[in-house]
């Protein structure tokens, strides 16, 4: 069967189960655009390139598949290296198709011509540039199997013109095999012993568990794990939602606004066991003085992972969820004894320490931020898809919204990404279109992909936004007032628009609440509405987020009011 490039470039997708595409047309890829509207497949119009990027990796961890984009050359292309390098930090399997100037072109400076694969080299997985409609098939099905299989990430793939209009015989690869791209999925079996040797002679164990525990659906075996052992669970701010966050060994977050509980343990604790986690400065703070007691066993996939900044005990290369379940197998032939009294001791030095609650707040006359994310999950039970945007709005979702599920807390964690939530948030929508998601922004950062309105408008997404507005960019404010002696130097948004009319011009509903008693009513009313809603919380300009480490300090000197 001879097919042109655009078709086998849909016909591709729809053999990887692409349902979705997130785009911006451009004359690059005009062709596959001309052939994508006799498919099935489903197109969302994005405003800006950087949404497409944002709202396939929004989609790709609400759903578990894999999100696709598709954009032109030249300024098409460039502006998706922040959702790349944001995929990328954090580990999300996407594709990134883009057009590009015909072969002949290439390196004649010819219009809206860029090296978008030299660009993205060092913030993808891989990326590959076609060069032959002969090799489009093959590299498109090489471009998935490398984006999920051992650490996920983003791929790109760069189209020139002239490959998307070829023709060439069509044969549908079953199989992918790349000889020197093989990632271990089973664990050393010399290894888990070792493992096991350290969790019977500890006393006071800890888990540690990060983003990979859901990226590869590893929640339930770490469940057991911590219950087997009774060892108290804390998570990266990407790991929120690994373990539930009503669990009594839940201790919260850890690092520089991570609880009380949770960095005091890990300063304590004689054995860490971390699960899919990279030891960033966010959750060791000074590097020197993390887990300082304890020997620590790390499972990854990701074998540059280990050791890259933490001395290991105990090394464990392979993939969390199959890892886990023969940690597992093996300590139920162990003879642990009644763990419960084993650990009873550690237990109640982690209840002392709960009781000193740091995640605190006096609400008065104004609104303070922790209410209306408290309140929101009140309303909501804990059980809506909450994105963020970045900044002190993410570090409040992270501290007062409760996690009870994986795939339920979609943030920019590695990259810190301003202009991610509310993209990513119509990505979560369109995968989960029968559940409740709610984006968590500040004033600033909505701004940065605000355009999207239009797109969720359009494609009839009702994602509710939750603006928490202190007129200012809050988390650097923060930072002036405690380390620059509160010099406030450029972080005042003087010029914020009006939400709530904004809200209407789009074709949305707008809300308001000024005053504290308004906050409840304000969200059951925006919450119930069938439509994209903006909800402005009017909110405490000077409120901080704590407890704070100083960067670059112990994770235990905690700034805790």
């Amino acid at each position: 069967m001879k097919l042109n490039g655009a078709q086998i470039i849909l016909r591709t997708l729809q053999e990887e189960g692409v349902d979705v595409i997130f785009g911006f047309p451009g004359g690059a890829v005009a062709d596959i655009y001309d052939e994508l509207v006799k498919t099935d497949i489903r197109h969302i119009t994005v405003r800006h390139e950087q949404g497409a990027v944002h709202a396939a990796d929004g989609y790709t961890r609400a759903s578990g598949k894999i999100g696709v984009c598709l954009v032109t050359s030249g300024p098409g292309a460039t502006n998706t290296i922040s959702g790349i390098a944001s995929a990328y930090m954090d580990s999300i399997p996407i594709i990134v198709l883009t057009g590009q100037v015909p072969t002949d072109l290439i390196g004649n400076d010819a219009f809206q011509e860029v090296d978008i694969v030299g660009i993205t080299r060092p913030c993808t997985k891989h990326n590959y540039l076609v060069k032959k409609v002969e090799d489009l098939g093959r590299i498109l099905k090489e471009a998935f199997h490398v984006a999920r299989s051992g650490r996920p990430g983003p791929v790109l793939v760069d189209l020139p013109k002239d490959v998307i209009k070829a023709s060439t015989v069509y044969r549908s690869i079953k199989n992918v095999e790349l000889r020197s791209y093989n990632p271990t999925y089973e664990p050393n079996i010399r290894q888990l012993p070792k493992a096991v040797a350290l969790i019977r002679e500890a006393r006071r164990p800890m888990i540690l568990a990060g983003g990979g525990v859901i990226l590869s659906r590893a929640s339930e075996a770490l469940q057991a794990l911590a219950r087997r052992i009774q060892a108290p669970v804390a998570g990266t701010l990407m790991g929120l939602g690994a373990f539930p966050g009503s669990d009594p060994l839940w201790l919260g977050m850890i690092g520089m606004h991570g609880t009380y509980r949770a960095n005091m343990s890990s300063a304590e604790c004689d054995l860490l066991i971390a699960v899919g986690v990279r030891f960033d400065d966010r959750v060791t703070g000074k590097e020197e003085t993390f887990a300082p007691k304890a020997k620590i066993v790390h499972i990854d996939i990701d074998p540059t992972s280990i050791r890259k900044n933490i001395p290991v005990a105990v090394p464990i290369v392979g993939d969390c969820g199959l890892t886990l379940q023969k940690l597992n197998a093996l300590l139920e032939k162990e003879e642990l004894g009644d763990m419960s009294q084993e650990r009873k001791a550690w237990l109640d030095r982690i209840g002392e320490w709960k009781a000193t609650k740091t995640l605190k707040y006096v609400q008065k006359d104004v609104i303070k931020p922790q209410y209306v994310i408290e309140k929101l999950c009140e309303i909501t039970k804990g059980e809506a898809i909450i994105t963020t945007e970045v900044g002190q709005n993410q570090m409040w979702a992270a501290q007062y919204y409760r996690f009870d599920r994986p795939n339920c807390f979609i943030t920019s964690g590695g990259l810190g990404c301003m202009g991610f939530g509310f993209p990513a948030a119509i990505g979560a929508q369109v995968a989960c279109p029968e559940r409740l998601v709610v984006d968590i922004a500040g004033d600033g950062s909505i701004q940065m992909n605000i355009q999207e309105m239009a797109t969720a408008m359009q494609h009839r997404l009702p994602v509710k936004i939750v603006v928490l507005n202190n007129s200012c960019l809050g988390m650097i404010r923060q930072w002036q007032e405690l380390f620059y002696d509160r010099c406030y130097a450029h972080t005042e948004l003087e010029a914020t628009p009006d939400f709530v009319k904004l809200a209407e011009a789009y074709g949305a509903m707008g809300l308001r609440a000024s005053r504290p008693e308004e906050v409840e009513s304000v969200l059951r009313q925006g919450l119930s509405h069938p439509g994209l809603v903006i909800m402005d919380f009017v909110v405490e300009k000077e409120e901080c987020v704590y407890p704070m480490v100083p960067a670059g300090a112990p994770i235990t000197d905690m700034l805790l009011v």
